[in-house]
């Protein structure tokens, strides 16, 4: 930050909002940009260890959408159902950056200004959850307690605006192309490493906020432990995201059909931001949500993602022979 904003920022509140603003709807414009800046955060603060789960979490959601413009998804979805699978993971990235960013940025100025800042978060709409979590951290500096609030959080953000909003449960959730996808476990949440291995969780039932948060926890336990943290955090550190499973595919023995660069093929989408409401006065917390979950090293998670697309493959090029 320049000095002067630094300055400006200390006695003026609306320079503070500014600069916030600012930054969030920079990095904000596609998952490419979100991504590094989640990661750029943690690189400069450690300390807020969700940052690194929400970089991988947003790396995947990219790769899922350059997923839809690989052959056997251009032959089985039409154009329409491809561009609203693609508008449901873009919706919900950008809205999770969206109410997420400001936070981490309002923590950026209290470390800078050796103060909290934390009385600026209601002007960005966050909730009072999270308002009473950030206080809380700066008091007793708890980071798997922040982690957990954090994945709590923007799992409840998007659960009104993108899961259950008219359009997204009637257009993509209850339509066979998500059904099929959810049924036969298409989707996982992949963690690679510079090498061919890779770990990684099923995503099931997407649309129950307790089901994400659950998943959330799993991503973050496998992320740090400390077994598994050196070459995770090396991948990305070395690895920058294009949104193409060809940035970890790379590293696999055998050759497999690449997805393309993301902004190859996808345009920027300009979103209209909305009224939001606290999600945590309209139902609060479940006591489960809180509950803490082993890390799961299920190496079969990324075995069987790669042996379904296999098949959903085969499928494709014996549908172009028949």
């Amino acid at each position: 930050m320049k000095v002067g904003m630094f300055m400006h920022c200390k006695s003026e509140k609306h320079h503070c909002l500014h600069y916030i603003t600012k930054k969030t709807n920079e990095h904000n414009s596609d998952n490419i940009s979100r991504t590094n800046a989640y990661q750029n955060f943690y690189t400069r603060f450690p300390e807020i260890k969700w940052a690194l789960v929400a970089s991988l979490v947003s790396r995947n959601a990219g790769w899922n959408m350059t997923d839809l413009m690989l052959p056997a998804f251009l032959d089985i979805l039409g154009k329409k159902e491809r561009n609203q699978l693609f508008m449901t993971y873009e919706r919900a990235n950008w809205l999770i950056f969206s109410d997420a960013y400001p936070q981490l940025l309002v923590y950026q100025l209290s470390i800078q200004q050796n103060r909290p800042l934390f009385h600026l978060l209601p002007d960005f709409h966050v909730s009072k959850y999270m308002i009473k979590e950030w206080q809380t951290f700066w008091k007793f500096g708890d980071r798997e307690r922040l982690m957990l609030a954090l994945i709590i959080n923007e799992q409840n953000v998007i659960q009104q605006p993108v899961v259950h909003q008219s359009y997204f449960e009637h257009h993509v959730f209850l339509r066979l192309p998500y059904l099929l996808q959810d049924i036969l476990l298409l989707n996982a949440i992949i963690l690679p490493t510079t090498s061919n291995e890779l770990y990684g969780v099923n995503v099931h039932d997407f649309t129950k906020v307790s089901n994400r948060i659950t998943l959330g926890k799993k991503i973050a336990s496998i992320i740090f432990h400390p077994s598994v943290y050196p070459s995770i955090y090396t991948f990305v550190s070395t690895n920058e995201h294009t949104g193409s499973r060809g940035d970890y595919e790379k590293y696999f023995a055998v050759p497999t059909k690449r997805a393309p660069m993301l902004r190859m093929v996808y345009p920027v989408i300009s979103h209209q931001d909305i009224i939001r409401k606290d999600w945590y006065k309209q139902g609060g917390i479940k006591k489960k949500w809180l509950k803490k979950v082993s890390a799961e090293f299920n190496q079969d998670v990324s075995t069987s993602f790669y042996r379904r697309r296999k098949i959903l493959t085969a499928y494709y090029y014996m549908k172009k022979i028949l």
